[in-house]
């Protein structure tokens, strides 16, 4: 059962978190986020320890949200490819909301929340992109000429890319942009023509 406390600390990360994302994770401080939440500092430490564990406990439930989406997403009556799309999607539309300098803090000076995102990436994302190929070779719209483990690793290698600041500046490139570029190269790559016509129906929608 959840209590209201409980209730009242998930609406507290919740906004808490669309404000790391808004101005980043390094310049907000504690007081910033205690006139954020209309409350005092004193009432902000009572569920929270400090900034860090503040951070830690945004960046797990973002992580677990996005487990139950990709879940969700999983379950319904729609073939590889257009899963592949409705996440990329729903991804695409998060990082617009994400301000770079946030993604750049959490590497830098917030390493075991950035560690959290790694794991993520590497285990859960891994494992769903080689599910995704496996399913869409048995649907036929993916090619079989290729092993799912290389190409879900090469996926989750591009995906990283992206937030290279050096490869692609801040200033010149939108994450959300790339990382839609990021999915049709991805699925262009190992489609049959079979895939690339169910592909090409559903494109546009990765831009709206």
């Amino acid at each position: 059962m959840i209590t209201d406390t409980q209730d009242k600390e998930a609406q507290y990360i919740q906004k808490v978190t669309e404000t790391f994302m808004r101005y980043g994770f390094k310049s907000v401080t504690m007081n910033d986020i205690a006139r954020e939440l209309g409350i005092s500092k004193k009432t902000l430490y009572q569920f929270i320890d400090n900034k860090n564990d503040l951070i830690l406990r945004c960046v797990i439930t973002a992580m677990t949200e996005e487990k139950d989406f990709i879940t969700n997403i999983k379950k319904q009556d729609k073939n590889a490819i257009e899963k592949m799309l409705d996440i990329s999607a729903h991804v695409n539309q998060t990082l617009r909301k994400i301000n770079p300098a946030a993604i750049y803090d959490l590497q830098k000076y917030y390493p075991d929340a950035w560690q959290i995102i790694e794991n993520y990436t590497h285990e859960f994302i891994f494992s769903n992109i080689k599910e995704n190929l496996e399913n869409g070779m048995k649907e036929g719209l993916y090619r079989t000429d290729f092993r799912t483990d290389i190409i879900a690793r090469l996926f989750i290698g591009k995906s990283q890319l992206i937030l290279n600041n050096t490869l692609f500046p801040y200033a010149e490139y939108k994450t959300s942009e790339l990382h839609v570029a990021h999915t049709i190269y991805h699925i262009r790559g190992v489609a049959s023509s079979k895939g690339l016509k169910i592909l090409e129906k559903h494109i546009k929608e990765l831009y709206n």
